[in-house]
């Protein structure tokens, strides 16, 4: 089980991340109808005022993260996150979609999903780590849930710009929520190089690709479709924008509900492989039944119930994969590439809404974006199953300094990183059990003055 110190850790990174997507994702579902108030609007622009936040995070992701693999990644996510509030507040006071776009590019900015998931990933142990990238997922779809109710009801009260202003305060509430999350020292072997070679070495390996690829599509596929089915659930199911999210709500929670099953066995069981391509099945199921159904109203339900539990089972698992599969010393940049995928992803999927909106052809729309999901089964099928850390948790010793402490471990062969926590007088240290040999062991005992039970 969690200990303290990881639940609370937990519970505040999720949060930071609920926050941000909170803000973020309530704009999805009515902008493409409320946005038309603002001057100057066209399904294009209004489509690329959604998907220019996934953009700009695409860009800066990989350079916050590349920073964080060396310097302090606390006051990288407070920066990342004054830039959301600023941009949401600029997006607030403006009157013309142009406006609106400058103010998503500047919110969008604030890249630091990447340097958040890193930093749960230094106060988590590794056996513990998957359910705490399980709740950071669940935390997102849950977001997803409140988001798509709250958007719709929220506008009809403050307008599209009262909505801006609210992420703004969630941005701010966000900063708050670090206090709770303890100080961490990284303590790992040093590869010393320069940025572009570690970002090349990240970007070498199939298996890390094959992630960035699922999520660039997953949210290319989303943000699309919450451009492109509003007008259709007012068109074809009679429903009004501003009870759209009496929709959403009891979709996902049903989404929510039906995806904890398939992550528990994913994670206890080790079927992690099994469940991510069952879970890219859904979604290309769900897009069929849309394709040859969009014109009834339970049939549309239907293909987005399905297209929703397999996004939440696909929120939780992609964190924890990328995590295990990360390389240590570059476990920031990897989850920043990944990152950038998602957001260039969200990018991608909010021009690509807006193009479907004016192809006037909605059989064809919903085809272009089940080929787009077929496609990126195909490339998931190459995926191996993720390797599988241990952790310890050991008291700082009182006689030797910290430092020399840290490197004596790891020249043990098998030991890849000790986080140490100076306030809480403790370190995690992350080791794989495989390469652990029987010396590496004396080796760890005497350092410790006892045999430890790994």
């Amino acid at each position: 089980m969690m200990n303290a110190l990881e639940r609370r850790s937990t519970f505040a990174l999720s949060s930071i991340f609920a926050l941000r997507m909170l803000g973020l994702f309530m704009i999805i579902p009515v902008f493409s109808v409320a946005g038309q108030s603002y001057q100057y609007a066209t399904p294009a622009l209004l489509g690329l005022a959604v998907g220019v936040y996934g953009l700009s995070q695409s860009i800066l992701q990989i350079p916050f993260s590349l920073w964080a693999d060396r310097f302090s990644r606390k006051p990288l996510v407070i920066i990342g996150l004054l830039l959301f509030a600023i941009g949401g507040a600029i997006a607030a006071m403006s009157h013309t979609i142009y406006g609106v776009i400058l103010g998503r590019a500047v919110a969008g900015a604030g890249a630091v999903s990447a340097v958040v998931m890193a930093l749960l990933a230094d106060v988590t142990r590794e056996e513990q780590r998957s359910k705490a990238m399980a709740v950071m997922g669940m935390s997102i779809g849950l977001s997803f849930v409140v988001a798509f109710s709250l958007g719709p009801w929220l506008t009809s009260l403050v307008g599209i710009s009262g909505l801006f202003w609210v992420t703004t305060l969630m941005g701010l509430c966000a900063i708050f929520m670090l206090f709770l999350v303890p100080k961490t020292t990284r303590h790992h072997r040093n590869f010393q190089q320069g940025y572009l070679p570690q970002l090349k070495a990240v970007l070498k390996m199939p298996d890390l690709n094959r992630l960035h690829v699922s999520v660039f599509s997953l949210h290319l596929l989303l943000t699309a479709m919450f451009i492109y089915v509003p007008s259709q659930l007012i068109e074809y199911a009679g429903i009004p924008l501003s009870k759209h999210g009496l929709v959403y709500l009891p979709l996902l929670l049903i989404g929510v509900l039906l995806s904890f099953p398939s992550i528990i066995v994913a994670e206890k069981y080790r079927k992690m492989r099994g469940i991510f391509l069952f879970a890219i099945t859904g979604v290309v199921l769900g897009l069929l039944i849309l394709i040859f159904g969009y014109t009834s109203k339970y049939v549309i339900l239907l293909g987005l119930g399905l297209f929703f539990v397999a996004f939440n089972v696909m929120e939780a698992l992609l964190p924890s994969w990328l995590s295990k599969s990360a390389p240590i010393q570059s476990k920031a940049t990897a989850m920043g590439v990944n990152a950038s995928a998602q957001f260039l992803g969200a990018f991608f999927g909010g021009t690509l809404g807006g193009q479907l909106l004016m192809l006037h052809n909605t059989t064809v729309g919903w085809s272009i974006l089940t080929v787009i999901s077929v496609v990126w089964l195909l490339i998931g099928l190459g995926l191996k199953q993720p390797r599988y850390l241990s952790s310890v948790i050991l008291k700082l010793p009182e006689q030797k300094q910290t430092d020399e402490w840290t490197t004596q471990l790891l020249a043990i062969h098998g030991i890849e990183e000790v986080v140490v926590m100076p306030d809480q007088q403790i370190a995690y240290v992350k080791l794989d059990k495989k390469q652990l040999n029987e010396d590496g062991r004396q080796h760890l005992t005497h350092l410790l003055g006892k045999e430890l039970v790994i």
